[in-house]
């Protein structure tokens, strides 16, 4: 028996990576698992239901239960017909993971409209679409009096985060689903849904290229060690755990992000000639935001 036995789960971006990963270890944990990917570039490019039907067949052939989904996260109808396909097949849904994700790296100012646009779409609004859906059965179940341990895992990244020169969009769209991770799990709590995020760190096709790894590095970014953390996040164990970001996740360890915090404050002033006097001094006395280092700037 496996710490989510019975339970049904759909993992979007399943097909490859760490949502590859998060399907084998939720079956291997007993779930029953739509393994949806479009299957396109990792510049969101094309579709290919083979990459999600090899990992059907795996878990399958481990003695599992799982079924392909092909559809397009980011299109609303789309990622309705991916919730109703696993309430019509296994009865019901417990987990949604929300994985899938593009990269289209520029800076800033060489960034096109459609390499911000399609980022933002697949990362923040493929998140949203399937979550909402999600919800809304959940929330009949609970009107129903069939209330669900329900889970929601998000993924944000180090870039949404900390930052990271050349993802603007894409830091973008993980930090908006670090806070949308927050907002929902507030909102979802009374109908007995949990709600977390997690930024992944592991070496897959796309981190490809950022950095040479090796040795025990290479090993401590499989994405297996990943995988059994979201395992436990979707199980029973995990009821009383909702609106947290893991800001580190990897086999070095899971790092419970503290999120923002108020610092030195100064004095306010109506009079903009009076500003800067206080209000140098509490930057003075303040921490750097996370990846900002003190002599990134020079200061006049």
């Amino acid at each position: 028996m496996g710490i989510c036995e019975g339970r049904v789960a759909i993992v979007t971006g399943a097909g490859r990576g760490v949502g590859r990963a998060y399907a084998l270890k939720l079956a291997e944990e007993g779930a029953k698992v739509v393994v949806n990917d479009l299957g396109g570039t990792a510049a969101g490019d094309g579709a290919d239901l083979s990459p999600a039907q090899e990992v059907v067949e795996e878990i399958r052939k481990a003695g599992g239960e799982a079924i392909v989904n092909g559809a397009d996260i980011s299109d609303w109808a789309q990622a309705q017909a991916m919730v109703q396909q696993a309430i019509d097949t296994f009865g019901g849904l417990d987990i949604l993971v929300n994985n899938a994700g593009i990269l289209r790296d520029r800076m800033m100012v060489n960034m096109s409209e459609d390499d911000w646009d399609l980022v933002i779409k697949v990362h923040l609004k493929g998140t949203f679409a399937p979550c909402h859906h999600a919800a809304n059965y959940w929330r009949l179940e609970s009107k129903a009096g069939r209330q669900r341990d329900a889970r929601i895992i998000n993924t944000s990244s180090g870039s949404g985060l900390f930052g990271n020169i050349g993802q603007a969009n894409y830091g973008a769209a993980k930090a908006g689903i670090a806070s949308f991770t927050l907002i929902t799990a507030r909102e979802l709590s009374r109908i007995g849904v949990t709600v977390n995020a997690l930024a992944p760190r592991a070496q897959t096709r796309m981190t490809e290229g950022l950095r040479e790894v090796s040795g025990e590095m290479l090993e401590r970014r499989d994405p297996e060690w990943i995988a059994a953390l979201v395992a436990f996040l979707a199980s029973p164990a995990a009821s009383d755990i909702t609106g947290r970001i893991f800001a580190e996740a990897w086999g070095f360890g899971y790092t419970v992000g503290d999120g923002w915090k108020h610092g030195p404050r100064a004095a306010a002033s109506r009079d903009a000639s009076e500003v800067e006097g206080p209000l140098r001094h509490a930057l003075a006395a303040a921490g750097y935001n996370a990846g900002i280092e003190r002599d990134t700037f020079v200061n006049p």
